[in-house]
């Protein structure tokens, strides 16, 4: 990059709504950590279910420890959307 096109682009920049960042920045927020946590439901629910069809008797104790894991991994999802919210009403 020369001289003039760095200059540019730091003026296409500096033009940018802080608005319009902070709604991009949300999004992204939302979306990774929604798809995040869903793929490590997924996982988690997955397993859990080969687990209780080898081991019928378990599936009290399974259930307990699944919903356990499944609130935590939802509670980072939860902070995104806090994140977000935070964002989009700040700017």
């Amino acid at each position: 990059m020369t001289l003039f096109q760095v200059h540019a682009v730091l003026e296409a920049a500096a033009s940018i709504d802080p608005k319009a960042l902070a709604a991009i920045g949300a999004g992204l927020a939302i979306g990774i950590a929604g798809c995040g946590a869903t793929i490590g439901m997924g996982i988690a629910a997955g397993k859990a279910l080969e687990s209780a069809s080898r081991q019928p008797e378990i599936f009290g104790k399974l259930q307990t420890m699944l919903l356990t894991a499944i609130v935590f991994m939802e509670s980072v999802a939860i902070y995104a959307l806090v994140v977000a919210l935070l964002l989009i009403f700040t700017f």
